[in-house]
């Protein structure tokens, strides 16, 4: 269930609360009259079932409340109600499921900024990947692949394709290829810093490396796993299984191919580099691609089955 706290002007009060009672899955209505100070107006409450979470939230922004008032959403993650049940049981599909657009836009829009902080955890994780490419350790590169916030510019452009969001597909470009460039480029000062040290060497990249070499020879199965990946990631966003993100983190080698990338241009090796910034560009394309087919297809799936629940018995 999704718990609704609206703040309401007075004369939409009424309209509100009829959008609210004519949707199918909806609980627990209740109007505090002038309750709201800022905002000032009423103050609605209600829960309803994720599965008309939607529809629900678009018919009240297209009452305008979004503009002229507030609307904030809420997992329930206890309710026990009989008539919540009832609610759950006559909305359509299952809860797990359910997309709701709005909350996927505005998810995707935060973690599509290009941040300090996300530009910091990028570039760490390519760091990390760096020491793990050199010594040829897969623990490593697997904490580097958990560490980067990757996914959530290409969750962002893969939205943006589907909802028609021109800023966000921009913002989620931007923060991809700055993001990896900045990355990659304090990477290469890293791995330099590094072979001053004593602690990397050229031969320790160009030697025979059975754990990592897959890093730089890409083939049609690092495709296959980015779209599997992007697939996995973008049900796991849309249907609130965000424990499933750390799987799909570490399936793919984006963060590690930056990384050799960047430690191959270090010592002139640019049959790796090359090698590497292919593995990536296939990743970042086959994750964007799965990505924004599987939003398609759910998009797609969710208007038919709202379709068949506004038709008329019988009809």
């Amino acid at each position: 269930m999704l718990h609704l706290r609206l703040i309401v002007p007075p004369d939409r009060t009424e309209r509100v609360v009829h959008t609210i009672e004519k949707t199918v899955g909806t609980t627990h209505l209740v109007v505090l009259t002038g309750a709201a100070r800022n905002p000032s107006g009423d103050l609605v409450l209600c829960d309803v079932a994720r599965e008309a979470g939607d529809e629900l939230i678009g018919g009240l922004r297209e009452l305008g409340l979004d503009r002229e008032g507030a609307i904030s959403v809420e997992s329930v993650d206890l309710s026990l109600s009989t008539r919540a049940d009832e609610a759950e049981r006559q909305a359509p599909g299952e809860p797990a499921d359910a997309v709701l657009w709005e909350q996927l836009t505005d998810a995707t829009h935060e973690e599509s900024t290009l941040s300090v902080t996300y530009l910091a955890f990028l570039t760490l994780a390519t760091m990390i990947a760096a020491c793990g490419v050199v010594l040829d350790n897969a623990i490593l590169i697997v904490g580097a692949m958990a560490v980067g916030p990757e996914f959530g510019p290409l969750a962002g452009f893969s939205t943006a394709v589907v909802q028609r969001l021109p800023r966000l597909a921009l913002r989620s470009l931007v923060a991809l290829v700055v993001g990896f460039a900045v990355a990659m480029a304090v990477t290469v000062l890293f791995s330099l810093f590094m072979t001053g040290a004593g602690l990397f060497e050229s031969s320790m990249l160009r030697a025979d490396r059975p754990n990592t070499a897959f890093i730089y020879d890409p083939d049609l199965f690092s495709f296959v796993v980015a779209v599997l990946a992007g697939v996995a990631g973008t049900l796991s966003l849309t249907s609130a299984k965000s424990g499933a993100l750390v799987g799909v983190a570490i399936s793919v080698t984006t963060v590690p191919a930056g990384a050799n990338a960047a430690v191959a241009l270090s010592y002139e090796a640019y049959g790796q580099a090359w090698g590497s910034s292919l593995q990536l560009l296939l990743n970042l394309l086959g994750i964007i691609l799965a990505g924004t087919l599987t939003l398609f297809v759910q998009k797609w799936l969710w208007s038919r089955q709202r379709r068949a629940m506004r038709r008329p018995a019988g009809a």
